[in-house]
């Protein structure tokens, strides 16, 4: 079961919000270069509000797209945390390099994310935004083996969306199944933005 907000309450919540500094001129670079699986803003304020519950942590991003949920991240994380991001499409991982590349809390990977996962076993996360298919719906378990103990792993596009492959839904049940299996996970779906699970790792 998902926590639902009326729409009312959603309205009210997203006009208070401010944007990161950011986020305006990497959004018109996304809408020029076609890439139409950013995430929404809804979901941005909720990164930003859990990365700053991570004073000087290390944040995991597994798919930067263009950088707009990165700027999110970044608006929320202290000054002495450190977020890395991977994505395996120049494109657009050139988008996120071009405006939020100065920051040096930031490292921006070009990568496929399995084969990123398989040769940094031993890193590890106080907090993972999975928002690509690795860590999410394939090397979940390695994903997850990276998150410290009171670490977030958090996903999002969990409720039906219009450009959802056929047989797509199954695989987000099967994912929410397996993540509300797990032991070592405290687990919180919320119907908010696109669906949101936030996980916090108990052992």
């Amino acid at each position: 079961m998902y926590i639902a907000f009326n729409k009312t309450e959603k309205t009210m919540l997203n006009d208070i919000q401010e944007l990161p500094n950011s986020f305006q001129v990497i959004k018109e670079d996304t809408e020029a270069s076609g890439f139409t699986m950013a995430s929404d803003i809804a979901t941005g304020t909720l990164l930003r509000t859990l990365a700053a519950s991570k004073p000087g942590g290390d944040f995991l991003e597994l798919g930067t797209g263009t950088g707009l949920s990165t700027s999110w991240l970044l608006d929320g994380m202290s000054a002495d945390a450190k977020l890395t991001s991977i994505d395996n499409d120049e494109r657009f991982l050139s988008i996120a390099r071009k405006h939020l590349g100065h920051d040096p809390r930031l490292t921006l990977v070009s990568s496929d994310g399995g084969d990123w996962l398989s040769t940094n076993t031993g890193a590890t996360y106080d907090y993972i935004f999975a928002d690509t298919w690795h860590g999410k719906y394939l090397m979940l378990d390695e994903g997850l083996e990276m998150l410290k103990i009171g670490g977030l792993y958090i996903v999002d596009d969990m409720l039906p969306q219009d450009n959802w492959p056929e047989g797509h839904d199954e695989k987000a049940k099967a994912l929410v199944r397996k993540l509300d299996q797990r032991k070592d996970l405290v687990v919180s779906k919320l119907h908010w933005a696109t669906g949101i699970i936030i996980c916090t790792k108990i052992h």
